[in-house]
């Protein structure tokens, strides 16, 4: 099994579809966090720039992570994020170092 990653994950609303992203991301949270691998799920919005919010992910493993991908409400999202975004998801993967 691979060690713990942190994903921190930046999406922002077209003009007007601030608060329904927001709606459909918040709904991502708790069906998250209840995924055995999920160490913590938490997501945020920005305060200078309510069009952007940002999750911040931490899982077991690689593996589970890639189970949370293959979640039908994740999988729900990502067929409706194309209506809601105004750019490309920015997905960045950290490992922890101590």
């Amino acid at each position: 099994m691979s060690s713990p990653l942190t994903l921190i994950v930046f999406s922002r609303a077209k003009p007007g579809m601030e608060e329904e992203l927001g709606k459909h991301l918040l709904a991502l949270v708790e069906p998250s966090r209840a995924e055995e691998g999920c160490i913590s799920y938490d997501m945020h919005q920005s305060q200078e720039d309510p069009a952007v919010w940002m999750a911040y992910e931490n899982w077991r493993s690689e593996e589970d992570l890639a189970l949370h991908f293959e979640q039908p409400y994740l999988r729900a999202f990502a067929d409706i994020k194309d209506s809601l975004l105004a750019e490309p998801l920015k997905v960045q993967k950290f490992t922890l170092k101590s």
